[in-house]
């Protein structure tokens, strides 16, 4: 029932779509837009030697198809209205419930000269934020399987320059639904040739459902400087991120005060002939530090308070106490087109001088906007 309610909608959307760009010859300012977004996800994940995450192995794939307007207003001002489905299958799980949202979102492209804007509002794809986000606000397995947001984007591109800020409304109010929503920014600028200036940041509302009492305020701040001397040394890639983490957190219902989880991160990339090693070494205090609490329901807030990955709790049991977690990887990107990207890595997970585990991935993304837009410029 639920696939042909959806596809009558969508047949209907595209006929309007059709009958609305073959209209008159006035203009031909509408005309008919499409998208599709393909992933597969291969991630191996042996953590048996870790307290912080469980061993798994996800083996899934998604494929989102848009179709839609595009209206184009004058040559420096786009507007587009895009609905799709986003349907994603866990190998070897039920097909059932394959379908996970329908998405439709509107998205405004302005040029300025020497800035562009681009607005998305609706339900559209986090892969349209910018890439600038560490580890510590979004785990790799939550971006795959929360692939959405709901809300809205805006960001501003210059030539040497890059902005964003948006809300995403992740929970509405109910009985057993907490109120939850996220606004988040991020931006990067080259001040010299081998420097960048950045900054990451969220403030994480989580609060009460009709039955959880509690409300816990999370806010993360990421600065940091970006050295890359890649293009000096011959290589793809060689670059260097020193970054500091400030949290600001408040469990206001059970906890009097603030508490100010902190540490710096150092991360190390050097990548040639599409073949490359990275490290992410983080020192400092438990950046989640009411992972095991609970509400007046006695459910543990985990995951659905802290989104990052569960490593960077390092020495959860010694609250205060400065840990380091370390990950190394080696991994393989071999250079096809903008519109294919495949991944082979293998990382390594250590907390202190403890070996924490390691994961074995492949991943492929296919974007048809980015090949088509690849086609025209050629």
């Amino acid at each position: 029932m639920k696939f042909s309610r959806l596809s009558i909608i969508l047949a209907c959307f595209i006929a309007s779509c059709f009958m609305a760009s073959a209209g008159s010859d006035e203009d031909r300012r509408i005309s008919f837009a499409y998208d599709v977004d393909f992933e597969m996800n291969f991630d191996n994940r042996e953590f048996s030697r870790s307290d912080f995450s469980r061993s798994m192995t996800i083996f899934a794939a998604r494929v989102t198809p848009f179709v839609g307007l595009d209206f184009r207003q004058n040559p420096q001002t786009v507007h587009r209205l895009m609905v799709g489905a986003d349907l994603m299958k866990d190998f070897g799980g039920s097909s059932r419930n394959i379908l996970g949202d329908i998405i439709f979102h509107y998205n405004l492209e302005k040029d300025f000269g020497d800035t562009e804007l681009s607005l998305h509002a609706g339900v559209f794809p986090r892969s349209k934020t910018l890439d600038l986000y560490s580890e510590a606000f979004i785990s790799d397995s939550l971006r795959f399987y929360d692939d959405n947001l709901e809300g809205i984007l805006v960001q501003f591109h210059r030539p040497n320059a890059d902005f964003e800020v948006g809300c995403d409304w992740m929970g509405m109010y109910g009985d057993q639904n907490r109120e939850r929503f996220m606004i988040f920014s991020s931006g990067e600028g080259k001040v010299a040739p081998v420097m960048s200036v950045g900054y990451a940041a969220y403030l994480y509302h989580f609060a009460n459902s009709y039955t959880q009492k509690g409300v816990v305020d999370n806010i993360l701040l990421n600065p940091w400087l970006r050295f890359d001397f890649g293009h000096l040394m011959g290589l793809q890639k060689f670059s260097l991120k020193l970054g500091y983490l400030q949290g600001m957190q408040h469990d206001r219902a059970y906890v009097a005060n603030f508490v100010f989880p902190c540490g710096g991160e150092v991360d190390l990339e050097i990548r040639n002939w599409n073949v490359g090693i990275a490290n992410n070494l983080f020192y400092g205090t438990d950046m989640m530090p009411y992972y095991n609490s609970t509400d007046n329901t006695g459910v543990k807030y985990g995951p659905d308070l802290y989104l990052g990955s569960p490593f960077y709790r390092v020495h959860d049991s010694y609250l205060g106490r400065a840990g380091i977690y370390d990950r190394f990887q080696i991994f393989y990107e071999p250079r096809i087109g903008d519109w294919l990207k495949i991944r082979i890595a293998a990382l390594f997970h250590f907390n202190g001088q403890r070996y924490s585990g390691c994961q074995q991935q492949v991943i492929l993304k296919f974007n048809l906007h980015d090949l088509l837009a690849g086609r025209r410029k050629s």
